[in-house]
């Protein structure tokens, strides 16, 4: 069991992380009909195309900065209770212009949960602002620029998420450069959906310090040989990848496989509620299912926060308090 490690999450999408029972709660609060998509305290879906669906219907549930604030410090308080010292929550301010809540107030409620969670139980968190790929290259260059002036201490990361097989890498690559010009941490979903080639496009046009998902890069040898020569970090999350049939099952998993050939992987939960998982369920599957002890489950959760966006004292608190929990190392 892993429920007495510490653990640190950096590849979550906060809509997708609403539990259903505040999203249940939600519905009634705005006189939604939520049968059809939440059913025996879950969401339902059958594939993608549904998952999708259910997924906008969770979050058009979350209207207001006040929603958001809540929505956030539910989920970042459920992620302490089981030994979360550090989370980072993807957000889409796209989101907020689409449902009238506009940008800025959706970013002040995921900052006022963010500060509220973490006044009642030491969470450190940071945001990473996405551009959702598969509506075009100009609303993604839109959101880096977003992320680039949002003068929020706790966004520190760009990130590219969507349907994955929607244009090339190099159509975004702009957006890219303006994060990182402004001084943000860079991650791109890839090798999720599509195969090891996008996770290749993302290294030579991106030039990311983190892949999301990165698992299909198994399928190169001499990929896998590069990102372990680079130490570019995969944020892998094994349960979204069976869920969403990316591998039939645990056993088909490259988890292991990647680690043991030298690349930096740690353990994430995507959407959790969506794909019946949770952070906890995914540490567990690490240690019962591809059989890492706990040191090498502490050492995928170091490697987060050695990747993580945040500043260097910030980082050297968080590994030294993994080191002294897993090691008893008080001077770590």
């Amino acid at each position: 069991m892993t429920a007495h490690l510490l653990k640190a999450e950096i590849h979550c999408h906060i809509e997708g992380a609403a539990p259903p029972e505040l999203s249940l709660r939600q519905a009634e609060k705005y006189g939604v009909d939520a049968s059809s998509f939440i059913r025996d305290g879950g969401y339902v879906w059958k594939d993608f195309a549904e998952f999708i669906q259910a997924y906008d219907k969770v979050a058009a549930l979350f209207r207001t900065q006040e929603d958001y604030a809540l929505l956030t410090e539910s989920y970042l308080t459920e992620l302490a209770a089981i030994n979360t010292i550090y989370s980072e929550i993807i957000v889409s301010p796209d989101h907020g212009g689409r449902i009238g809540l506009g940008a800025d107030a959706y970013l002040a409620g995921i900052t006022d949960g963010i500060l509220a969670a973490k006044e009642k139980t030491g969470i450190e968190t940071r945001i990473i602002v996405t551009g959702e790929r598969h509506f075009g290259p100009e609303r993604v260059i839109a959101a880096a620029e977003y992320a680039a002036r949002s003068h929020n201490p706790l966004v520190t990361g760009f990130n590219m998420a969507g349907e994955e097989r929607m244009g090339r890498v190099a159509d975004y690559a702009r957006a890219f450069d303006i994060a990182r010009d402004a001084g943000l941490g860079l991650t791109i979903h890839a090798g999720e959906v599509c195969g090891a080639f996008s996770v290749a496009d993302a290294l030579d046009l991106v030039r990311p310090s983190r892949i999301g998902h990165g698992v299909r890069a198994i399928e190169d040898e001499a990929l896998v040989a590069r990102l372990a020569e680079t130490g570019v970090v995969l944020e892998v999350c094994p349960g979204s990848n069976i869920a969403l049939s990316v591998y039939p099952d645990f056993e088909s998993h490259p988890l292991r496989r990647l680690k043991e050939a030298g690349v930096r992987v740690c353990i994430s939960s995507d959407d959790p509620p969506f794909f019946h998982t949770s952070l906890q369920r995914e540490y567990e599957i690490a240690g019962g299912v591809f059989g890492f002890s706990d040191t090498e489950i502490n050492a995928m959760t170091r490697t987060a926060l050695e990747a993580a966006f945040v500043d260097e004292e910030t980082r050297a608190r968080l590994v030294a308090r993994l080191n002294a929990h897993a090691y008893g190392d008080a001077s770590a």
